[in-house]
């Protein structure tokens, strides 16, 4: 028995050891590409999460500093701080390394998962030992799926690899505890605890781990059926009330939340879709997401999906209506054969419980490749069982000569995804080599061929004399011209020519004008203008400022206008332009609109102090008092407090925070 449980052991600690070495094997290449997109705002330009020593205050800063969420996803900007201050400043190769290690336990919990769900099969198809190394082969394909690669070597998706980390925790904790149940143990409240305590845990990390009780239902309902105990018929209404209410009333709390918004055409104005647009074109992304899974190639997996066709009707494009139909037909024989086969069941449901929150009514962007970083495992888990069920009908049926087609099959769609995975991976290794394969798998896509022209900007190092500089206006002319194309590339445009101190072209100013009277101003636009106005502000740029003006006042001509673009407006408005009523203004309209972030009304405060509004400045810190959780804001506060009192004329532009 000793020697058994010993080959168990080892068996155990090889497979780990396996899944793990791999993993980083094909990941490790990507460490040195540095910080990319979506890293900046929360990364590299968030000084709260840069902190120069571990206290309450700066702590509480760096929890509460993310602008990715109204909910701030504090434990994922945590462990970003951690990051920084372990590593003694901006890293991005050690907060890569951390993700790779947390996608390799993420790994071994699917694998763990994929055991105990393999286990509680009871047919033919598995024994203990075999179903251990189908789950092991089953855990390495996802973790090597390109679809995923985001999620680990673009720092800031730390995020949803946490957040999973506690999905996969509570249904490995919730799976184990109704089997124990399920052989007469007691453990009711214990596994209900497997389901809660996870999901709101990991909603600190990202709000996408609040679908496991619906991932927990589904477990649920095709592989326990609701049942106390195996050998009892019924189901235990206990488990029906408890998943009615873990689901109806945060379903319930969260369309008041949210729901009134969704019919308001505010909220959709700053992007380039409404609802009814979303939820058609949503559809064929779907489909498109279980063929990346199942056969990636790098001309769908470009990162960059902006040159995607909206549908605008069912047959707006034709394959709009295809798709629909094809996800009704999935469902539907999904449901079909949920009792003889409820493990394919599980992992198909899986995949579309994963995209009820991103893949339908809220105003997200259209495709990301990373919110499938828990639906892969459905896929993975419904193909596997498929695979599994084929080799046991070949062999029941005397084709065993054909037994090993699909273990054939299943070898070699890990191989594929292994290699790809392990090329991209090699782009992202520097970030010109990043941008140049992105670019060449986004030829249409307006922000790979924008990313291309500023890697090759940065390359440049602003010397008009090389030969990256005639490159990147290649580049950026050509994404200027993309349908679809925001102001990034003409702004990059009159940003370089403006640091080499060469004449800017008026036609690029005039572009810009052009998209943002057209078009609703977005995020991006927003930090195009912030960018052109630091530059300037901090003399590192030389351009009319009266052009940047006027591009200024069309975008906030338009409704809807952010409190950003109003703050960044406000400190151009002092600096450059020296009209302080003008930035008072845009300050207040700034905070008004946005009256719960300080990085506005510290901006705001310092302005009123150096035109000698000390009432209102007052009014100002005491609203900042109220807001200081766990002290985040001594410092500027303090700050401000010593300028109110000597009332010192130093009212400094604010940054994007």
């Amino acid at each position: 028995m000793e020697a058994l449980v010993s080959k168990a052991k080892w068996r155990q600690l090889t497979i780990i050891a396996t899944l793990i070495a791999i993993t980083v094997a094909v990941y490790a290449p990507g460490l040195g590409g540095g910080f990319f997109f979506d890293d900046y705002p929360n990364i590299v330009d968030n000084p709260q999460v840069q902190p120069h020593e571990l206290s309450i205050g700066s702590l509480a800063a760096a929890a509460l500093s993310s602008p990715s969420s109204e909910l701030k996803r504090p434990l994922a900007s945590l462990t970003f701080a951690l990051d920084y201050f372990m590593n003694g400043g901006l890293n991005a190769a050690s907060m890569k390394a951390t993700n790779i290690a947390l996608h390799a336990i993420n790994g071994l919990l699917v694998y763990l998962l994929f055991a105990a769900l393999f286990r509680l099969d009871r047919n033919e198809t598995y024994t203990e030992k075999t179903g251990t190394f189908i789950a092991a082969a089953a855990a390495l394909a996802w973790l090597l799926l390109p679809i995923n690669l985001t999620a680990v070597l673009y720092v800031v998706q730390r995020m949803e690899s946490l957040a999973n980390l506690f999905v996969l925790i509570g249904l490995l904790g919730y799976v184990r505890t109704r089997e124990r149940m399920q052989r007469g143990e007691s453990g009711l409240l214990r596994a209900m605890a497997w389901i809660v305590v996870p999901a709101l845990l990991g909603t600190m990390a990202k709000e996408t781990s609040i679908l496991l009780p619906l991932y927990g239902l589904c477990v649920e309902a095709f592989v326990f059926r609701f049942q106390w105990r195996q050998d009892l018929p019924g189901k235990d209404r206990r488990l029906v009330w408890f998943y009615a209410l873990s689901l109806g009333l945060p379903f319930l709390l969260g369309m008041a939340w949210i729901g009134p918004g969704l019919l308001d055409a505010r909220t959709w104005g700053t992007r380039d879709f409404t609802l009814q647009t979303r939820l058609l074109s949503e559809a064929r992304v779907v489909i498109n997401y279980i063929g990346w899974i199942l056969v990636p190639t790098p001309d769908h997996l470009s990162f960059y999906h902006d040159d995607f066709t909206q549908s605008t009707g069912w047959l707006s494009p034709p394959s709009t209506l295809f798709c629909t139909v094809g996800l009704i037909v999935i469902v539907s024989m999904l449901w079909w054969i949920r009792k003889k086969a409820p493990l394919i069941c599980l992992g198909g449901f899986w995949f579309f419980a994963c995209h009820t929150l991103t893949g339908t009514v809220l105003p997200l962007e259209l495709i990301y490749e990373h919110r499938n970083y828990f639906a892969s495992i459905g896929i993975v888990l419904a193909v596997t069982e498929v695979l599994q069920i084929a080799f046991a009908w070949l062999s029941r049926n005397g084709y065993s000569g054909l037994r090993t087609v699909p273990l054939a099959i299943g070898v070699a769609l890990t191989g594929w995804a292994a290699a790809l995975s392990a090329q991209t991976a090699q782009a992202w290794g520097t970030p010109l080599s990043l941008a140049e394969e992105l670019a060449a798998r986004g030829p249409t896509s307006p922000r790979a061929q924008y990313e291309l022209g500023r890697a090759y900007i940065i390359a440049s190092h602003y010397k008009p004399d090389s030969p990256y500089v005639a490159k990147a206006g290649e580049a950026l002319e050509r994404a200027a011209a993309l349908p679809g194309s925001s102001i990034l590339p003409e702004q990059a445009l009159v940003f370089l020519y403006g640091r080499m101190d060469l004449p800017v072209r008026q036609s690029w100013w005039t572009s810009m004008r052009d998209k943002l009277s057209r078009r609703p101003v977005t995020v991006q636009d927003d930090s195009s203008l912030l960018a052109l106005a630091s530059c300037i502000e901090d003399d590192l740029c030389h351009f009319d400022a009266d052009e940047l003006n006027d591009t200024f006042r069309t975008a906030l001509g338009k409704p809807g206008a952010s409190a950003r673009l109003k703050a960044a407006y406000g400190a151009f408005a002092a600096q450059i332009l020296h009209d302080y009523p003008l930035a008072l203004e845009m300050a207040d309209n700034a905070v008004a609109s946005a009256p719960n972030e300080p990085a506005y009304r510290i901006h705001y405060a310092r302005l009123l102090i150096a035109r000698g509004n000390v009432d209102e400045a007052k009014r100002q810190l005491n609203a900042l008092d109220k807001m200081n959780i766990g002290g985040r804001l001594d410092r500027d506060i303090s700050s401000l407090r010593s300028q109110l009192e000597t009332r010192a004329p130093t009212a400094q532009p604010m940054r994007d925070d």
